[in-house]
């Protein structure tokens, strides 16, 4: 039986589950890749809503608030115009409780609370557990309701029973589970309200015809505290590999890429195209807006970030030249991500995936449409930090792949981005100046590659 709790002071009767848990998460969460409050205490924790999906399975909403709010990097208030680190978020758990627990599930452990309604019990990451993982698929072949939950599933599509989960250990913001590799459920960590992109940009182009996306087939979502998307379960494809792998192993082996990036070019265009007829475009956005926004965020993280200063006063260049530069494509719901961990090939064809946008953004702001101009952008820089990861670095092959990827774009689209010179150096300089942020506050050892395209922007215009 499904048994709901809230933390409200009318749920007369009701144990107080953070009681138990309280202590426990605090420590767990901020070690969990997903965790977006990295290497900053929780502060405060609040329950949002629990529910039982099954004996020994509690699915819970929290609320963490985290310490050292709006700190940017090395602990200076981040500046405007950069998404600093979140003040709280809300995040999606799923618990296991079990008086002992398999020797399998030993890394899953998240320990054993002192006191409360769960005092000496086990607890642990629930997704871990192939039997959890067996019954949340089961949730989602039949479609209902459990407390806050839906389970709702395209009634057109056919989800057998009894395939093995596997849990992949290669996602970042989200868990993913794999399904006897016939379908992959990608469980969201951070919640935001409202419906999210990776459900709804799929499901519309799934109704548009598009075969470069894999289309929904069932979902998770909550009504409590507001409506928002869990989880999406979608096709799998077993023998695909991602673009950046694939990139890596052509480096590797010395091998050309071009007639990969010329097909990936013609998908991303046929994707744009769909989304464009999928969703409302935004027409043709004020340049003069864009610009100011993006000379923002190069202040913001020149401030940051010491070694981009002195190459500030050039970059700026790239950014006014939108004032009296053809404004290009109208602007329309795009990907808002793109980049060669976001494609897979499986034979001769891409697909893309992962349309949940950039995490850090609010959900309303990845949904807002753009010039399709910033995903070419995005893959452009993408080949350029592939080519990086090898010495001696590879400029020329990078280069190749960025001009096969542009043709092929230009194929499928009627529009050649490397004729919108002004408006691509813009958007791909706004994405190396996001790279560079990153990298001085996550991975300083990397902040060379944007560097190099930031140089090369800088002095050479492209």
């Amino acid at each position: 039986m499904t048994k709901t709790a809230s933390l409200q002071p009318s749920s007369a009767g009701v144990a107080d589950p953070m009681a138990s848990l309280g202590s426990l998460l605090r420590e767990w969460l901020p070690g969990q890749r997903w965790f977006a409050g990295k290497d900053r205490p929780v502060t405060d924790l609040r329950l949002l809503s629990m529910t039982e999906l099954f004996p020994g399975c509690l699915h819970l909403l929290v609320h963490a608030e985290h310490a050292g709010v709006g700190a940017g990097s090395g602990g200076v208030p981040a500046p405007a115009g950069i998404t600093a680190p979140p003040p709280a978020d809300c995040y999606q758990l799923l618990l296991g409780v079990r008086r002992e627990l398999s020797p399998r599930l030993h890394r899953a452990f998240i320990g054993r609370p002192a006191q409360g309604p769960l005092a000496g019990l086990a607890v642990y990451d629930a997704l871990c557990d192939p039997r959890s993982a067996q019954l949340l698929l089961e949730r989602l072949r039949h479609p209902g309701s459990a407390g806050p939950l839906r389970f709702e599933a395209d009634p057109s599509a056919l989800i057998p029973g009894g395939l093995a989960p596997r849990l992949l250990d290669a996602e970042q913001s989200n868990s993913s589970i794999v399904y006897g590799d016939e379908f992959i459920l990608k469980v969201f960590r951070r919640i935001q309200a409202g419906v999210n992109p990776d459900l709804e940009v799929p499901w519309a182009l799934a109704r548009q015809g598009c075969g470069r996306v894999p289309a929904p087939v069932a979902w998770l979502r909550t009504n409590q505290p507001e409506d928002a998307t869990l989880g999406v379960l979608q096709p799998f494809l077993p023998d695909a590999s991602d673009g950046w792998t694939l990139a890596l192993r052509a480096l590797a082996a010395g091998d050309d890429f071009t007639p990969q990036a010329h097909q990936l070019g013609q998908a991303t265009a046929e994707v744009h195209l769909a989304l464009a007829d999928a969703f409302p475009t935004g027409g043709h956005r004020e340049v003069a807006r864009t610009a100011v926004a993006m000379t923002e965020r190069l202040d913001a993280a020149a401030h940051s970030v010491p070694a981009l200063r002195p190459y500030a006063a050039r970059l700026r260049t790239a950014f006014a030249a939108l004032a009296s530069c053809d404004a290009g494509p109208p602007a329309q719901r795009v990907h808002g991500d793109l980049h060669l961990g976001q494609v897979l090939r499986a034979g001769r064809e891409w697909f893309v995936i992962d349309f949940e946008g950039e995490p850090s953004r609010p959900l309303a702001e990845r949904r807002v449409p753009e010039s399709p101009v910033r995903d070419v952008a995005g893959m452009l820089r993408s080949f350029d930090y592939a080519a990086r990861q090898r010495r001696p670095w590879r400029p020329e092959w990078a280069r190749r792949c960025r001009e096969a990827y542009c043709a092929g774009y230009a194929s499928r689209a009627g529009w050649d981005p490397r004729k919108k010179h002004a408006l691509l150096r813009a958007y791909e300089t706004d994405r190396a100046v996001y790279e560079v942020l990153y990298e001085a506050r996550h991975r300083p050892d990397w902040l060379a590659v944007p560097m190099a395209a930031i140089e090369r922007l800088a002095v050479r215009g492209g």
